[in-house]
């Protein structure tokens, strides 16, 4: 089972299925929100997104898969195997979100000045007249995810960045690959380190001269790292 990442869609695992398709079956999702899926009718957290995972396997009588999954899939995985809703044979890390980035001081002054401005422009007497001000400020401090993305989305966002899986992550048991490119600064190299050495059963490929879509980035390498574990 593949999940993708945040603001993606199944698309961007075309080359994988190509590739390995004589392999295995693969099912793939569109999340709420992504691809040719709707949008949420209210902002989902990660337990949100792990029902939805856990109501499709249902819905196609599919128990226990192989799981990979990328950036914000694999945050998702996180959540379902750490509290135990499912048990895979393996699991497949790429470039992955959940744990709690570091902020360096830079990251810390942005997140400062923008609470800052927001709590005066959001005081009674004024609030009402501040709504296009406070959009702009939003659009200069937010990322590039945040201001692309619909409202009910920009809300779901700031519910998963501020979930950490740091403390279920060791419930993980399963035998876990872990593929990250040393040039990701989404989910930077440092998190994949973490990663191994919270999931005791856990070994780390690094794929190098590659960002956040690794996978896609050094299609070759990548491709056969996954033949190699999933075989």
């Amino acid at each position: 089972m593949l999940l993708h990442g945040w603001g993606s869609s199944v698309d961007v695992w075309r080359g994988i299925i190509n590739s390995l398709k004589g392999a295995c079956r693969f099912i793939a999702l569109d999340f709420p929100g992504c691809g040719q899926s709707n949008l949420p009718k209210s902002p989902m957290t990660t337990d949100d997104y792990m029902e939805f995972v856990l109501e499709l396997l249902k819905a196609i009588n599919v128990e226990n898969p192989i799981l990979i999954g990328h950036s914000h899939g694999g945050r998702v995985i996180m959540k379902l195997c750490g509290e135990g809703k499912i048990n895979p044979p393996k699991i497949v890390f790429i470039d992955t979100a959940g744990l709690k980035p570091k902020k360096n001081f830079k990251s810390q002054v942005k997140v400062r000045t923008f609470k800052t401005v927001k709590f005066f422009l959001t005081l009674p007497l004024v609030k009402n007249h501040t709504a296009d001000t406070l959009t702009k400020a939003r659009a200069h401090f937010g990322s590039s995810d945040y201001n692309n993305a619909p409202e009910v989305m920009r809300k779901t966002l700031v519910n998963l960045v501020n979930d950490d899986m740091t403390d279920i992550v060791p419930n993980i048991k399963c035998p876990t690959l872990l593929i990250w490119g040393d040039r990701d600064t989404a989910t930077p190299l440092y998190m994949a380190h973490k990663l191994e050495e919270l999931i005791p059963d856990a070994g780390l490929c690094i794929l190098k001269d590659a960002g956040h879509f690794s996978f896609a980035e050094k299609p070759y390498e990548a491709i056969a790292i996954l033949r190699s574990f999933l075989s």
